[in-house]
């Protein structure tokens, strides 16, 4: 299964890729645009930090990045409704219409060679998708922590030596 989704996985960047090349978006610009689509689907729209975090980039870089998407018309900032000190990120109608025009013949023949699967094939693969899903979740703040405390070690000996 894990080869399954490493396949799966690398297709999708494939196909991320000529997105990216039909519509002169670098590779960065398209993982960031992933990123606030996904979280918006998902009904929990990203703040820059969390986009920044989540591409592992910097302030300033996230900063240029996001820039670059208003100005070419992908995202827009909105004010977080819960901290008015805090911006989303959402998708702009235009940068939408970009991404289903491009997407919607995927969704074909994903509807098509699906179709023939019996529902209960489709909700068991939808429920490995969200445990596979959920390891990696786990693992990476496994990694993240394990970062940190590796960060936190490497600071305090450092001020020891001092």
């Amino acid at each position: 299964m894990s080869a399954d989704m490493r396949a799966v996985t690398a297709q999708s960047d494939r196909v991320g890729r000529q997105f990216a090349r039909q519509n002169e978006v670098s590779g960065n610009d398209f993982h960031a645009l992933l990123h606030v689509m996904v979280a918006e689907t998902a009904g929990t729209p990203l703040t820059m930090a969390q986009l920044r975090q989540r591409m592992d980039v910097s302030p300033a870089a996230i900063t240029y990045l996001v820039d670059r998407m208003i100005d070419a018309g992908h995202v827009r900032r909105e004010a977080d409704p819960t901290d008015r000190r805090k911006a989303l990120l959402r998708y702009e109608d235009s940068g939408m219409e970009l991404a289903h025009a491009f997407f919607t013949p995927l969704g074909v023949h994903l509807r098509s060679a699906l179709a023939g699967l019996p529902d209960r094939d489709l909700m068991a693969a939808h429920r490995v998708f969200d445990a596979m899903l959920a390891a990696m979740s786990k693992f990476e703040s496994e990694i993240v922590a394990r970062q940190r405390e590796s960060a936190t070690k490497h600071t305090s000996a450092v001020q020891v030596r001092r």
